[in-house]
């Protein structure tokens, strides 16, 4: 609807995908990035585990976090 300020739904990172993301990614590449560089992907529950894989194998540092209702990562504690 016109005029409506809703975000659009954010969408797994994985290609040819257009499922809603429940899980963020964030990863870098030490060779080229240095520590406070950090890249973002976003992963359905089919896909998690072939993304993460497919950075794991690579020997990137990644963190894999749950994306809450309102699509931001969820954080415990401080």
């Amino acid at each position: 609807m016109i005029g409506r300020d809703e975000p659009e739904p954010l969408t797994c990172s994985r290609a040819s995908c257009g499922e809603r993301a429940s899980w963020r990614i964030e990863w870098r590449n030490p060779r080229i990035h240095t520590a406070d560089r950090v890249k973002v992907w976003l992963a359905c529950a089919e896909h998690i585990g072939f993304l993460r894989e497919f950075l794991a194998t690579r020997g990137f540092p990644l963190t894999v976090v749950a994306l809450t209702a309102g699509g931001g990562p969820e954080r415990s504690g401080a």
